[in-house]
């Protein structure tokens, strides 16, 4: 049975989409099969992955409002084991369009639950938003990885963020489990960087991956070209920590 991991965080530029589509080809890599869900309305995470968003049909969009089954919706990627239901600027109206729904919540479940098994690991990209879409990831989730910018000011929001997944978990999704926090455009050279990691470290203990991502000018090179890291710079700093951190994770559930 595959894994269902929601990568979120409210706070925007933490490298959420970032870690989404190298984490994606780092487990594919490692001869996992991964499909990502693109669940923000910027559609980051499916051009990242090579693919032109104004020519896709179905989205995650026409996905959650019942226009169109999870295997309509679900594209090949340019990469090898790597599927992917893409986003499109509409989900912006889901929000408001999804109001009048029952179940309203539980609708990324109902869309992700009959292809679960056919995955490894299934990768939310969420947005940088507590709304009806990113609640709807987590209640589909079994877990949730953590993207921690390190940035002072990435450590406040994360008590809300924490707060959502408390309420999410007793509401309506009572399994969703931390996966865990990992650093990222992390500076070995900066002390104000080393104290962050020694913060979440202290507050948040074995959740934290020790695999950092650090600061590295091919992630941003990658994404326009439209690879992952692994894809456009095999040798590069970044390819090399997404390996680690998908290895690691592996471990983890194995």
């Amino acid at each position: 049975m595959g894994k269902i991991i929601a990568l979120a965080n409210q706070k925007g530029g933490v490298g959420k989409t970032t870690t989404s589509i190298n984490l994606a080809a780092s487990l594919a890599a490692l001869d996992k099969r991964v499909l990502v869900v693109d669940a923000d309305p910027q559609a980051n995470a499916s051009s990242g992955l090579g693919i032109n968003i104004r020519e896709t049909k179905k989205t995650v969009y026409e996905g959650l409002i019942g226009e169109c089954t999870s295997e309509e919706a679900i594209h090949p990627t340019p990469f090898d084991k790597i599927d992917i239901i893409s986003s499109h600027i509409n989900l912006v109206g889901a929000e408001l369009e999804m109001v009048q729904m029952d179940n309203r919540e539980k609708k990324m479940r109902d869309l992700l639950h009959p292809v679960k098994d056919i995955y490894d690991y299934i990768l939310i990209d969420c947005s940088p938003s507590l709304g009806i879409i990113t609640v709807n990831a987590l209640t589909a989730a079994d877990s949730v990885l953590i993207p921690v910018q390190c940035e002072y000011f990435a450590l406040e929001g994360l008590s809300k963020l924490l707060n959502t997944i408390k309420i999410i978990k007793s509401k309506l999704n009572p399994t969703l489990e931390i996966e865990g926090f990992v650093l990222t455009m992390y500076d070995a050279r900066l002390r104000l960087h080393n104290q962050i990691y020694e913060e979440v470290k202290y507050h948040f203990k074995e959740l934290v991956f020790d695999t950092v991502i650090q600061r590295n000018i091919t992630l941003s090179e990658s994404q326009s070209h439209a690879k992952p890291a692994l894809m456009y710079d095999p040798g590069s700093r970044g390819a090399m920590n997404h390996i680690q951190l998908a290895q690691e994770l592996i471990k983890k559930n194995s």
